[in-house]
């Protein structure tokens, strides 16, 4: 089934210049980028978007790094998208990532793992809605 998907190039990647390299393995491995664009949000802006992490430890850390530099996020389209994307981009922990996953090549830490993806397709048109209204 074509989905759509967000991806996040996080501040740690773009600060490394890596968003064409991640752009072209989206791309390789058969997911089309449809819309994308740098940005910065706001503290309050990152708060909103992981709303849905709230109540867990790391809350705080997450929106202080997603707020903390430019990011590009990009709205990815193709076969079983989500899923697709999410084995791309490799397990949270760049140490426990496979090998050939985005996390795993260009992951930095658990907290500075360079990409974010939705974890469902309800949750992507969420996060494609909030950052391309």
């Amino acid at each position: 089934m074509i989905e759509q998907t967000l991806s996040i190039i996080k501040p740690d990647a773009v600060e490394r210049n890596l968003d064409n390299k991640i752009k072209s393995f989206f791309e390789k491995n058969n997911l089309k980028i449809l819309k994308s664009k740098k940005v910065k949000i706001s503290k309050e802006e990152a708060s909103e978007f992981y709303k849905v992490h709230q109540t867990k430890p790391f809350y705080n850390d997450l929106c202080n790094y997603l707020s903390s530099g430019p990011i590009i996020v990009m709205v990815l389209e193709g076969e079983n998208a989500v899923l697709n994307n999410r084995k791309l981009m490799g397990a949270t922990d760049p140490k426990k990532a496979e090998e050939g996953t985005l996390r795993k090549m260009y992951g930095l830490s658990i907290d500075k793992n360079s990409v974010h993806g939705s974890d469902s397709v309800e949750n992507g048109k969420k996060e494609i809605d909030f950052f391309f209204k």
